[in-house]
């Protein structure tokens, strides 16, 4: 073999590489997409059981094909607080085991023989998907043709990997220089190192399942290479824990002793089954008399088998895992404000799977709402009852609002560019802009009262009984528009936006009443002209926040009919 067939075959290698890492992103991106409602469903039941917990990991690293993408999206819900330490672990647990599918497809591509090859027969759904996403006037259609065509150029990968491969395994050179490596530690080493560098653990293991297909390394060599691309992969979670809070840098630590643990523990029983057997009995041997005449299932199955081990044992050991991560990196001395602004259920470690991402802006708008709402029954608590007290706590939300109205956009804007996101999606995020806009403005509506109340403090008057009890009703009437429009948002329900509408009827002719109400208790005297003009600024306000809140509930008819 000249040096020129050398750099062919290194080069043949690489384009191998980076054909199956963008076959990897492409299946990723369109099976997210495609999938996008169910896992929506599917994240937000976690925090149920550990076991719930494993169940999530591994259904959802199975259906994007990415375990660094589902490790990822975890770390930013235990950094928005949405779910425990405890169950992102067992979500992680899920990841490793999910993230096996992808070895277990590759080793069926290599089946053939003498006949066509599972390769050459699945290369061709690249073809197939291309055509189907060209001439496909559906989204869906293109979903699917993107999903074929990144499964199919998944095998051209595999075929130039390899074929490369394959040529090295002529050279008896190379062939004598990877046999001298027998050190199993130095073989993980290796195997986490490129890992690190590629940063996909699917590559690293197709790496090693091509080499022992080829018979450039033996199945113990690709055991162990196997296990380190384990410890490789934590690489993403690690840069993704360490920019985040001291709960996204334990789970990331989580991740790293799991997988690390998995590797030990393997390795401490292959050693001893070694010894006891007089070097005869090693993993590679036990699983070619599993499954003779099949180097690449050998592999992927040792792959599936050491995974699923170590979370069974690691499993019922998952809350001392999580004592000792929070001993290792422990809350940061200096105590955070209560009170001070954040997010609640969206976090840019998110962005790496969009679909959740945009059912956690929804909850985010949802929470922001909450806040909304609250601020303003304080702000007539304020008012009514002339009672300052709660004025700080209404002070810390209204900064709050402020806030969500700017971050939540910003997350939005980056959130919209992801390919991943459906037709129905972008139109969402659209309506987002205006949503928190609404709900800022209600805040500042909330804001007017507190003023008007400070107002009549510094005139020592107040509001009659008569009219805080026409305060009273309208509060109710908005606080109902409130629960209608939450519930048209959420549930993109029409019926109860048509309700809400019906009510916000109601507040604009009471508001009228309000006024003529005022009138005649100025001419009788009951009232002060300085307190009657609080009051009718406040009716004023009170029905702009009623409209506000039915332009929020209106956005659903935007998007309601797109499936």
């Amino acid at each position: 073999m000249t040096s020129v067939a050398v750099i062919s075959s290194i080069l043949t290698l690489i384009a191998g590489i980076g054909i199956f890492l963008i076959a990897c992103q492409m299946m990723s991106s369109n099976l997210e997409s495609a999938s996008s409602n169910r896992l929506k469903a599917l994240f937000s039941k976690a925090s149920g059981s550990k076991l719930l917990g494993v169940g999530i990991g591994t259904v959802g690293t199975a259906a994007i094909q990415s375990s660094g993408a589902t490790t990822v999206m975890v770390i930013g819900f235990v950094n928005a607080g949405i779910i425990s330490l405890t169950q992102a672990a067992t979500m992680i647990y899920g990841a490793n085991i999910g993230t096996t599918i992808t070895a277990q497809i590759v080793a069926l591509g290599m089946f053939g023989g003498n006949s066509v090859s599972t390769t050459v027969i699945f290369s061709a759904f690249a073809g197939i998907g291309a055509f189907i996403s060209l001439f496909s006037k559906h989204n869906n259609g293109k979903l699917l043709g993107g999903t074929l065509t990144g499964f199919g150029m998944l095998f051209v990968g595999l075929s130039l990997m390899s074929g490369s491969m394959e040529q090295f395994a002529e050279l008896d050179s190379i062939k004598l220089f990877l046999a001298g490596i027998n050190n199993s530690i130095l073989l993980v080493v290796i195997g986490a190192i490129l890992t690190a560098i590629i940063q996909s653990s699917s590559v690293m293991t197709s790496i090693a399942l091509a080499m022992v297909f080829s018979g450039l390394i033996s199945l113990d060599q690709g055991i162990f290479l196997t296990m380190g691309s384990n410890i490789g992969s934590c690489v993403v979670a690690i840069i993704a824990g360490m920019t985040s809070g001291t709960n996204s840098k334990r789970t990331a630590m989580i991740h790293l002793i799991f997988n690390v643990s998995g590797v030990i523990i393997f390795m401490i029983a292959g050693t001893l089954i070694k010894a006891l057997s007089g070097g005869d009995i090693t993993y590679g041997t036990m699983f070619q008399h599993m499954f003779p005449g099949a180097p690449q299932t050998q592999l992927a199955m040792f792959h599936t088998i050491f995974n699923v081990t170590t979370v069974v044992i690691i499993l019922p050991l998952t809350t001392l895992l999580v004592k000792l991560v929070t001993a290792m990196i422990p809350d940061a001395k200096v105590e955070e404000d209560p009170d001070a602004p954040r997010l609640f259920y969206i976090d840019k470690n998110m962005l790496k799977t969009p679909p959740v991402a945009v059912y956690q802006t929804k909850s985010e708008v949802i929470n922001m709402a909450a806040i909304a709402i609250d601020n303003f029954n304080r702000s007539l608590d304020i008012i009514c009852n002339m009672d300052f007290s709660q004025r700080s706590k209404f002070e810390a939300q209204e900064r709050e609002l402020n806030y969500l109205n700017t971050h939540i956009v910003d997350f939005v804007v980056k959130l919209s560019e992801a390919a991943q996101i459906s037709k129905k999606d972008h139109i969402y995020l659209t309506t987002v802009f205006r949503t928190v806009r609404d709900l800022e403005r209600i805040g500042d509506y909330a804001e007017n009262i507190v003023e008007y109340a400070e107002s009549l403090q510094h005139f020592s008057s107040g509001f009659s009984d008569d009219a805080k009890s026409e305060i009273e009703t309208l509060r109710e009437k908005i606080n109902s528009i409130y629960k209608y429009v939450m519930q048209a948002y959420t549930n993109e329900d029409i019926a109860a936006f048509n309700k809400a509408n019906e009510i916000e009827e109601e507040v604009d002719s009471m508001t009228v009443m309000m006024e003529e109400n005022h009138i005649k208790r100025l001419s009788e005297g009951i009232c002060t002209p300085s307190v009657g003009a609080q009051y009718l600024s406040l009716s004023s306000n009170a029905e702009r926040v009623a409209d506000h809140f039915i332009n929020v509930g209106k956005i659903i008819l935007s998007y309601n009919t797109v499936r």
